[in-house]
């Protein structure tokens, strides 16, 4: 493993679960207001539906949960999102934090790192994932730059500096021309260095499992935890615990596979039972 380019820190996978070997469910949320899909619908059912998905992945034992904009696809660049965004998010994770007990993130897509920090700050949840923290690349959405230096500065102003920032490390739905030049060991490094608590490694796009060798050079490029965030099964997470200190599992346990539908218990739960035979195995 290199040489840490940042100043030592507490491992956060532990500060906020507890334990090695980590599991994160994803609750997509429903159409928000203001988006493509939101066909006026009463809030309350939004509501209901993210505390539902909450309560599916508590009972099937998850670790943790991320509250996630995904039913507002197609995504708006940072500076495109409405006020109505960030403010039915907060609820929202609130509702969430209050159901589930659980350590909560926020995801508020596309990149929305400043949205991320204030629905943080006003609804209890306890860490972020940012796709693009450090550098920049071509997404879906278009030109996506990294808002370390402004989402840091809020996140002080905010007095939120315990909310954990988790960074992704060649995020998918783009392409990473513009950084071709440097190695994904320096693009991990670059995510340290810009002071994120954890990195994230993900496939190509939702769903898509990240690659054991590109798992590999993340983990040994960096002090700091990191995660998988895409394709994590039952059939590879004993191989991906082998690198990573925790998974963000979505589709994988949704019926049918799909992360447009509703949690499915029997899937938490089979999910679980895997993890835990890994656990003992390893002592975590």
């Amino acid at each position: 493993m290199s040489r840490s380019i940042y100043r030592e820190k507490q491992n956060a996978i532990q500060r906020l679960f507890g334990r090695r070997k980590a599991v994160i469910g994803v609750i997509h949320s429903l159409p928000l207001p203001g988006s493509p899909h939101y066909d006026g619908d009463p809030i309350e059912r939004i509501y209901a539906h993210a505390e539902a998905e909450a309560l599916r992945y508590r009972d099937g034992g998850v670790d943790g949960l991320i509250v996630e904009n995904h039913g507002d696809i197609p995504f708006a660049k940072p500076d495109e999102l409405g006020p109505e965004t960030a403010a039915t998010m907060a609820v929202m994770s609130h509702r969430v934090v209050q159901v589930s007990r659980l350590p909560i993130g926020i995801n508020v897509l596309a990149n929305g790192a400043i949205q991320a920090l204030a629905v943080a700050k006003a609804s209890g949840a306890a860490f972020v994932r940012v796709n693009q923290w450090a550098n920049a690349y071509v997404a879906n959405e278009g030109f996506m730059e990294g808002k370390a230096g402004e989402a840091s500065r809020y996140r002080a102003w905010l007095r939120a500096r315990d909310v954990a920032i988790f960074s992704d490390v060649q995020v998918k739905h783009g392409a990473h021309a513009i950084t071709a030049d440097r190695t994904l060991e320096e693009l991990t490094r670059d995510s340290e260095f810009f002071d994120a608590d954890a990195v994230i490694v993900t496939g190509q796009r939702t769903g898509d499992s990240a690659k054991l060798d590109q798992l590999e050079t993340v983990r040994n490029a960096t002090k700091l935890p990191v995660l998988v965030g895409s394709g994590v099964t039952t059939e590879n997470v004993e191989a991906i615990f082998g690198f990573a200190d925790a998974v963000i599992v979505a589709s994988s346990l949704k019926h049918e596979g799909g992360w447009w539908n509703e949690v499915d218990p029997e899937r938490v739960t089979h999910f679980m039972a895997v993890v835990g035979k890994i656990r003992a195995k390893g002592g975590a």
